[in-house]
Parts: C-alpha cells; structure tokens; sequence
C-alpha cells in the first residue's frame, strides 16, 4: 500500500492528543475552505456556518483515532462537510416553504462597487442553479482548488466523469452568464 503524504499529519495527531495549539492551527487552517465550500454548496451564510462548525468538531472528535496514510486529512474533512452539506440539502426538498425568507444582502457594500456585488450574486445564482453533482464538481475544483483526482475522489467517480460534470457545468455557466463576458459563450475547448 502506498502511503499518501499529508501536510496535516503532525497536527492531527497532535490534537489527537489534546495540544490545544494544534487544535487551533487546524482550525485556523480548516476553518475558511469549510466555511468556502459549505457556502457555495448551500448558498446560506448561517447554514454554511453550522456546517463547517459540525466538520471540525467532527474532525477534533476523530483525531485521536486518525490513521495516518490511508488519505489526506484535508481530503477527508471535505467529504465530512460535503456529506453535511447533502444531509441540509436533503432537508430543503423535504420541507418546502411558499415564499423564500428575507436574507439580509451579504454583498459588498455600495461603496464597494454595485456592479461587482451584481455579479458574484449571478456567478452565484448561476452556480446554484446547476444540477447537484456540476455545481459540487465545480466547488471543489475551482473554488477549494482541489485536484481532479482528488474531487474525484471525493465524489466517487472517475476522473473522466469528473470532466464531464467539469465541462458541462462551465457550459451551462457561460450560457446563463453569457451578457457578463461576451464573446465567452463561444469558446467550447
């Protein structure tokens, strides 16, 4: 069996043991990808927020029974959260509600420039109007910037599934955001 090489191992293991430094670092370290993925998996702050709270204390709570080598932690807390993510996804289906809640605007303020605001809240609509597994295949390989291999992984296909989800969700965002960037609609590489 080949051990994978794990830039947490030393950390993990230290909060496995109560180091409360470690425990810290990790969070520290962990904290905004969590916070990044849930987020963009979920499209709600709050949600976002308990979602990446559970993965860590989940993470703390399994530490000191890790077993270095058998796959990356950080690869690992990203499957936690994303399974927390579907489980709260799950949850919205079953529940449906006449009218959407009033959420507070989370975009830059108008200082800030409203047109940029405008457009990460389309990018982001768009984003969420993908099938499950495109949007999923985009978070973490664009967003949390993970391998294919790794997002594969994670989301138990092939590599050459992985691209097609890739592939078919890029296209569907060029065609929704098409009036933002013109002329992208048609670069089909």
């Amino acid at each position: 069996m080949v051990r994978i090489a794990d830039p947490d191992e030393d950390l993990v293991r230290r909060a496995g043991r109560g180091d409360a430094a470690a425990i810290q670092a990790l969070v520290a370290r962990k904290l905004p990808r969590m916070l990044a993925l849930a987020g963009r998996m979920l499209g709600d702050a709050a949600e976002a927020e308990d979602v990446a709270q559970e993965a860590l204390i989940r993470a703390w709570r399994q530490a000191p029974r890790w077993t270095p080598g058998k796959a990356k932690f950080d690869t690992w807390l990203h499957r936690v959260a994303l399974n927390l993510c579907y489980d709260r996804l799950r949850r919205r289906r079953e529940v449906p509600t006449e009218t959407p809640p009033d959420r507070p605007d989370e975009g830059p303020a108008p200082d800030r420039g409203l047109i940029a605001a405008d457009t990460g809240r389309r990018v982001d609509a768009a984003l969420a109007a993908l099938p499950q597994r495109q949007r999923e295949a985009l978070v973490l390989c664009h967003y949390q910037e993970l391998t294919n291999i790794e997002a594969a992984g994670l989301m138990d296909v092939s590599v050459e599934a992985l691209e097609s989800l890739l592939s078919r969700g890029r296209r569907a965002l060029r065609q929704a955001l098409a009036d933002i960037a013109p002329g992208v609609e048609g670069d089909h590489r």
